[in-house]
């Protein structure tokens, strides 16, 4: 692995959110202030295409990037845009077996208003 990887690799890894690329680029310009934002780009579309990361694609903003490539779920906040893990134990097997066809992947993100954002809404808004 690269120093440019391995270091945008260690900053998702260490990251307890769910980054965008401008976020990534943003800590790795710290470390290695030479790094392009191409560069950036091109290792996580490189360590995504790998398995080494999760690319979450997010409606009307940008992509994140997961650490976890085990099978899981997000929960997105639909006022806030606040995203987070989710697990439905066996939910690939359930759904194969709805359909009655093999499932190779899927990615699945549920939309709701976190508590935060329920908590500053007026009664008539929840």
């Amino acid at each position: 692995m690269g120093k440019h990887r391995n270091l945008i690799f260690e900053i998702i890894k260490d990251s307890s959110e769910h980054m965008t690329a401008e976020e990534i680029f943003m800590k790795a310009k710290k470390e290695q202030p030479s790094i392009a934002m191409g560069t950036v780009y091109r290792n996580l579309g490189l360590m995504t295409a790998d398995g080494e990361i999760r690319r979450i694609s997010m409606p009307d903003s940008p992509d994140r990037y997961d650490k976890s490539v085990s099978p899981h779920e997000h929960l997105i906040c639909a006022n806030c845009g606040k995203l987070s893990d989710v697990s439905v134990p066996d939910l690939k097997a359930y759904l194969a077996k709805q359909i009655d066809i093999e499932i190779l992947a899927y990615e699945l993100n549920l939309k709701y208003i976190c508590n935060e954002c329920k908590s500053q809404m007026v009664p008539e808004e929840v």
